[in-house]
C-alpha cells in the first residue's frame, strides 16, 4: 500500500486540528483548496437544472463545503468527503428549493418538482426521449396526478420577462406584455345604465321626453319650451325636478334600501311618494334676472339621462 494517501490523511487531519484548535485561516484556506474539487464535481451534477448558471451553483457548493469544514469532527474516525457530501448536496438543493423559485411554491411541492426533474433526466437519458406522465410515475412509484403536480409545481421555478420580444405569425415584434387583456372600463358601467333605466321608467311620459332632447337631442331650454309649448322657465323646472326623482330612485335602487315600482305601475310608491305638482304658469314664481344665463346640467346629470334613453 503506497505511503502517498497515509500521509494525504494524516495532513489533512492536522490541518483541521490547526484549524479547529488555533483557528489558523492558513489552514482552513488549504483544506478550502483541497476539496474544492470534490465541491465543483457536486455543482456539476446539477448543471443545466432549473436553467440555473453553473458559477452559481459552484459558489453554493463552495458554502457548503466551508459550513462542513467548520463543522466537521475528525476524532469521530469518519473520512471527511463522507460528512462533506452530504453537507454540499444539502446545500445545493435548499438553494434549488428556497431561492431558485420566482414564485412562492410549498415545500412539499418543490421537492416534489426536483424528484419529478430527476425521474425525467433518467428516464430521458435512458430512452432517448422524453417520458410520458405514466412512465414517471412507474419509475417513481407514485400516481400520475402527483407526477402532473410536480411538472406544474416546475413551472413556476423560473418566469419570464413581459418585455421579452415574442414574434407574431405577421412578422410584428411584441412583448408578452402586448398580449395581456386588460379590463374594459364600459362593464362598470353595465351596472349603471340598468339601474339608470330600470329608474327611468318610474317617469313621466313628458319628463322623459323633455330629458331626450335635452340631453340625446341636445337642445337647449328654449327650443324644448317651443317644441313642448311652455315657457324655459317651466323647462327648466321638469328638468330639475326630473333629474332630481330620476338620481332619487337610482340611488334607492342600488342600495337596495326602498323598492322601485315596476314598468307601467300607477300605483304610488309608499316609501317613496310622487312629487307635489307645480304652481301653474301663472302663479307667481321668482323670476330669474336679467342676463342670468339658465341652469346648466352636470356632466353626470348628462350621462344618467343619456342612458335612460328607451331602446
Amino acid at each position: 500500500m503506497s505511503s502517498a494517501p497515509v500521509g494525504r490523511e494524516r495532513a489533512t487531519r492536522e490541518l483541521f486540528e490547526r484549524w479547529q484548535r488555533d483557528k489558523d485561516p492558513h489552514a482552513r484556506e488549504c483544506l478550502v483548496e483541497c476539496y474544492l474539487p470534490l465541491a465543483r464535481k457536486l455543482a456539476a451534477r446539477y448543471r443545466g437544472r432549473g436553467g440555473e448558471a453553473f458559477d452559481d451553483l459552484l459558489q453554493v457548493a463552495s458554502l457548503g463545503l466551508l459550513g462542513a469544514i467548520d463543522r466537521f469532527d475528525p476524532n469521530r474516525g469518519t473520512a471527511f468527503s463522507t460528512f462533506a457530501v452530504p453537507t454540499i448536496v444539502g446545500e445545493l438543493k435548499r438553494y434549488f428549493r428556497d431561492t431558485g423559485w420566482s414564485a412562492h411554491v410549498p415545500r412539499g411541492q418543490q421537492e416534489l418538482a426536483l424528484k419529478v426533474q430527476e425521474a425525467e433526466q433518467a428516464i430521458s437519458s435512458r430512452l432517448g426521449r422524453s417520458p410520458t406522465a405514466v412512465e414517471l410515475a412507474l419509475y417513481m412509484e407514485v400516481s400520475v396526478e402527483e407526477v402532473l403536480d410536480g411538472m406544474e409545481a416546475a413551472a413556476a421555478h423560473h418566469a419570464t420577462s413581459l418585455q421579452l420580444p415574442h414574434d407574431e405569425l405577421d412578422g410584428e415584434s411584441r412583448s408578452l406584455s402586448d398580449l395581456l387583456g386588460q379590463d374594459d372600463p364600459r362593464f362598470e358601467q353595465i351596472d349603471a345604465s340598468l339601474t339608470i333605466t330600470s329608474a327611468a321608467n318610474e317617469l313621466s311620459e313628458g319628463e322623459r321626453r323633455v330629458l331626450e332632447m335635452r340631453f340625446s337631442g341636445e337642445l337647449t331650454q328654449s327650443e324644448i319650451a317651443k317644441r313642448i309649448g311652455v315657457s324655459q322657465m317651466q323647462v327648466s323646472r321638469i328638468l330639475r325636478a326630473a333629474l332630481a326623482h330620476l338620481r332619487e330612485l337610482a340611488l334607492a335602487e342600488f342600495d337596495d334600501e326602498q323598492p322601485v315600482k315596476s314598468a307601467g305601475s300607477n300605483a304610488p310608491d309608499q316609501h317613496c311618494p310622487p312629487p307635489t305638482p307645480g304652481p301653474p304658469p301663472s302663479a307667481s314664481l321668482p323670476r330669474r334676472r336679467a342676463g342670468r344665463p339658465p341652469a346648466q346640467p352636470s356632466p353626470a346629470d348628462r350621462s344618467m339621462a343619456h342612458r335612460m334613453r328607451p331602446t
